[in-house]
């Protein structure tokens, strides 16, 4: 493979240079700004350097694995099969999370996609920053790559991981130890998804905040009810959420359905005799009004309502849709960050193709995730988050 660098003014320049030299299957690896150095940087304008590669004669090198159906090396669903029987990840020596991990319907559209473009290298475009240099495996890193990005992972979070997993990679690693080592960093940026607990002091306050519309009640419900009937504990449900009178009926019918008491509360000081009345109960779910993250006021009345049930004696999860945009989800984290420790729930996953969020925002707050739901059914459609399942969603194709 053949690698160079080429330095112009501007990034279109650059690709040109680029392509006049190397050809039109020149495949874009790196495109960075260089700030210009020395007592006459003031008067300098920054270059932009391009890092692009081809093949050399425009083949693959012998010992390149090239996925065709008439290739013959291994077929992608021998190496997945490999994949399958030898991997076996763990968060830690006590917690052996993650056993004989199988990549589910063998990465299927991922190695299509592979097969589509290695055919094709001048469709290549995007960039990876830390692209290694004389790698033989450059080409399939960049696809991996690429395919986070499709799947809305942020660039920086993308970025950190293959370049986490190119530092550790020796020259000419075979694919599969590519694509196994990239979901195994995935799954442990995600991490071990954290769930509500019976054991501790009892009771144990539930706070449910976060924006309006994401489906907190909803979500309450679902949970609530596998711990009603399928742990046989003790619940109760409060509701601050008295802005939509909606809302108080909506949690009433779940509570009248499950025979759980209901405590509708206007403020803060009326915790005070609530927490008398459900004293002998082992949850409580507490329902928050949907607020907005651009609401200073509102955030203020949230974290005084909290602030009425001791840190030792609650858990707060901070309900988000996965289809809300990601810079919205930003602010959001960021708003309630300032005044809380919280864990995350994503609702809507059934009407998003994209999960990129999910590792998003996990990476952006290191919140430990927790639950997800994926429907309207109560008390179906929901359970704890899937860190293997996000990372093979994430290393597949739409």
């Amino acid at each position: 493979m053949n690698i160079k660098k080429f330095q112009a003014s501007t990034e279109t320049e650059a690709i040109m240079l680029a392509k006049e030299e190397l050809g039109k299957d020149a495949i874009v690896m790196n495109i960075r700004t260089i700030a210009p150095k020395g007592i006459y940087r003031l008067f300098r304008k920054p270059l932009v350097e391009v890092t692009a590669a081809v093949d050399d004669n425009a083949v693959y090198k012998k010992d390149t694995p090239k996925l065709t159906s008439s290739s013959s090396h291994k077929s992608w669903n021998d190496i997945i099969e490999d994949i399958e029987a030898k991997q076996t990840f763990s968060f830690d020596k006590k917690d052996d999370i993650i056993k004989s991990s199988a990549i589910e319907q063998k990465l299927d559209k991922l190695q299509s996609l592979l097969e589509r473009k290695l055919e094709d290298t001048s469709e290549q475009e995007e960039t990876w920053e830390k692209a290694p240099e004389n790698n033989s495996n450059l080409t399939f890193i960049q696809l991996i790559y690429n395919q986070l990005i499709s799947n809305e992972v942020d660039e920086k979070y993308a970025n950190q991981i293959i370049g986490e997993i190119e530092s550790t990679l020796k020259k000419d690693v075979p694919l599969d130890n590519i694509l196994a080592s990239v979901y195994q960093k995935i799954v442990l940026k995600l991490g071990y998804p954290k769930s509500i607990s019976l054991e501790g002091k009892k009771p144990k306050y539930i706070f449910f905040i976060g924006p309006t519309g994401v489906g907190k009640t909803t979500t309450i419900a679902k949970i609530a009810s596998g711990f009603a009937m399928n742990d046989k504990a003790k619940i109760a449900f409060v509701t601050a959420d008295t802005y939509r009178i909606a809302a108080v009926e909506q949690l009433r019918t779940y509570a009248n359905i499950l025979g759980v008491p209901l405590k509708v509360i206007y403020s803060a000081d009326e915790m005070e005799s609530v927490k008398e009345e459900l004293k002998d109960f082992d949850l409580v779910f507490v329902d928050t009004a949907g607020r907005s993250h651009k609401n200073i006021t509102q955030r203020d009345d949230l974290e005084k309502f909290i602030g009425t049930v001791d840190e030792k004696e609650r858990e707060i999860y901070l309900v988000l849709s996965a289809t809300t945009k990601y810079l919205d989800l930003v602010k959001i984290t960021n708003t309630y960050s300032e005044i809380l420790n919280y864990s995350l729930i994503f609702t809507k996953l059934d009407e998003t193709s994209c999960l990129g969020n999910i590792l998003n925002i996990r990476m952006l707050t290191n919140a430990p995730l927790s639950y997800a739901t994926f429907g309207q059914n109560v008390p179906d459609d929901f359970g704890m988050i899937d860190a293997q399942s996000i990372a093979k969603q994430l290393m597949r194709g739409n």
